[in-house]
């Protein structure tokens, strides 16, 4: 369950911060106005909320591995909402931080006793 629900939590983090950024950028670069952007920056902020809400407690863990899920959504974002078509070597790309997701989340590790 807690694997589960951790991907869920990084695919929910992922459409605030990608939806936030992707909000400003329409907003200041496409002349929306500034409604779009103060929209952005709260979804943002509810980007960081959801990311404290994994699991592990490293802060390092989780960004590093949610670095991998950002590109892949990314990618993903672009295709629904702007018409981009990845190339072969964007989805490869995607795929392999999709493993280092997987390993650095998700690997068996000894527990640490201290």
């Amino acid at each position: 369950m807690l694997p589960l629900r951790s991907i869920l939590l990084f695919v929910v983090a992922a459409v605030f911060e990608i939806g936030g950024a992707w909000l400003i950028w329409q907003g200041i670069r496409e002349h929306r106005g500034l409604l779009w952007v103060g929209a952005g920056v709260i979804a943002l902020g509810l980007y960081g909320f959801f990311a404290t809400l994994q699991p592990d407690a490293d802060f390092g863990r989780i960004l590093a591995a949610y670095g991998g899920v950002f590109v892949a959504g990314s990618l993903a974002w672009g295709m629904v909402l702007d018409g981009y078509r990845p190339d072969r070597f964007d989805v490869i790309g995607a795929l392999v931080c999709l493993v280092g997701v997987a390993i650095i989340m998700y690997a068996p590790r000894a527990a640490v006793t201290g």
